[in-house]
């Protein structure tokens, strides 16, 4: 599976290059209960940004951290390329290591169909909504 992006205008000057803002991942952590963080994805997943979200991920991880539960929320994410689907599984096997559990919330077709393409929705717990992800036991 290659990274590819479509681009709707065919005007050659309006294509975007790297370095561009729409190039770029957020991340925005928060941690509504004890034990449990939630991490909101915006942005593209790709070869440039997954680094970031795989360190802010597993930094979730570390001893200190006393993390049960970490829900990725990724219904932000506009583009998940095969460096993105590598990243959930490298994050998902770190949470089993650490006896974290791992969850997705999403609904969005553009992170769903490379899940669903690479055969990877059976590996994770994935919820609709942050607050299922939450109460899902």
């Amino acid at each position: 599976m290659s990274e590819t992006r479509e681009n709707p205008s065919s005007d050659p000057a309006s294509i975007r290059r790297g370095g561009d803002l729409d190039d770029q991942i957020t991340l925005a952590m928060s941690s509504p209960a004890v034990g449990m963080v939630v991490i909101e994805v915006g942005g593209e997943v790709d070869m440039l940004t997954s680094p970031q979200l795989r360190a802010a991920v597993i930094e979730q991880f570390g001893p200190q951290a006393e993390v049960e539960l970490v829900i990725l929320a990724l219904d932000g994410v506009s583009f998940l390329g095969t460096s993105g689907l590598a990243v959930l599984i490298e994050v998902r096997e770190a949470a089993h290591k650490a006896g974290v559990e791992l969850r997705l919330a999403c609904t969005a077709r553009r992170v769903l169909r490379p899940l669903t393409i690479a055969g990877l929705v059976p590996l994770f717990d994935i919820h609709d909504t942050v607050d299922q992800a939450m109460a899902a036991t």
